[in-house]
């Protein structure tokens, strides 16, 4: 097996076993403490531009399906862990995790001390990294990671966003999806005289969300990031979702002004799904800096002191 290099931006230098696409990468490092689901969480369009790092010991051991994806392909920028299974072992299984990232150029390393690695970002805070699994030395990485622009202010949306509105329709993915009856009165008469009609705004929409909402019978039409206030209210939807995403949402002007455009407050009749749009999650990015930290806990703290004197003078 091939050796791999992981460089952090710090000068912190990782070698493993290569595995996935025979390429360089360079990314966003965070980590993922998810004990399952990681076909899930490589092709979830939020890590666009982000290597993920896995805290669980063993990836691989069901290898890829065909119905448990996010989106159409891997996401993520590579894969750090600390075991690839040697065995694919599921009666859903189409291929390995290996060939499947080398179909789509994702590269990956294996051989991390990743709870070590996690707890270095979760102190430090994230880290731009590079990944070579071609043998590149160790020093040109280096110069990667740091030369590399990163992912602040930059409009990734854009990169995993659909190109043109559709109608999502039930995919080999559904069928693990419960079936809700539509919601009936006391006397069993349907709540409701026809199927809910719902426009989801795409800045990276996973697309289990897309079934779930297809399980309750709503009419789910999916339509690009940069769609107007006014093309999305022009279809008449009882309600809009806003997808998350990746990437940093100072980038998206144009999504502002279209979510800011649909708000109840405009619409009356039409209810809202915001899903914290456009987000970089804290387990995701690693966590914020131990200063950042330390001024939340003391805001938090002060919050609830407020919070527990109005109590207490309330009861008084």
């Amino acid at each position: 097996m091939k050796l791999a290099n992981l460089v952090l931006q710090d000068g912190t230098v990782i070698e493993g076993q290569a595995f996935g696409a025979e390429t360089d990468a360079v990314f966003e490092l965070v980590f993922n403490t998810s004990m399952t689901g990681y076909q899930e969480i490589l092709t979830d369009p939020s890590y666009r531009g982000q290597g993920v790092l896995f805290t669980v010991s063993h990836i691989g051991n069901v290898g890829i399906n065909l119905e448990d994806d996010e989106s159409a392909k891997p996401q993520v920028s590579a894969a750090i862990i600390r075991s690839l299974s040697p065995v694919v072992s599921n009666w859903r299984s189409a291929l390995s995790l290996s060939d499947w990232l080398t179909q789509h150029g994702v590269p990956g390393i294996s051989g991390v001390d990743t709870r070590w690695l996690t707890r270095k970002l979760r102190d430090g805070g994230t880290q731009k990294a590079a990944l070579s699994t071609r043998e590149l030395p160790q020093k040109y990485c280096l110069k990667m990671a740091r030369d590399w622009e990163g992912l602040d202010g930059r409009d990734m949306v854009k990169e995993v966003t659909c190109e043109e509105s559709y109608r999502w329709a039930d995919d080999e993915g559904s069928k693990w999806i419960e079936e809700h009856r539509p919601w009936t009165t006391d006397d069993g008469k349907p709540m409701f005289s026809r199927p809910w009609s719902i426009v989801a705004y795409d800045f990276g929409i996973k697309e289990n969300i897309l079934r779930h909402l297809s399980s309750y019978s709503a009419n789910v039409t999916v339509v690009p990031a940069d769609t107007t206030a006014d093309e999305v209210l022009a279809l008449k939807p009882d309600g809009v979702f806003l997808s998350n995403g990746p990437g940093d949402p100072a980038g998206l002007p144009y999504a502002v002004e279209a979510v800011s455009g649909t708000h109840p407050k405009r619409c009356a009749n039409l209810w809202y799904l915001p899903r914290t749009s456009t987000h970089r999650p804290r387990t995701r990015r690693g966590y914020a800096s131990p200063q950042v930290r330390a001024s939340r806990r003391e805001s938090s703290c002060s919050a609830f002191a407020k919070q527990r004197s109005s109590h207490h003078c309330a009861k008084s």
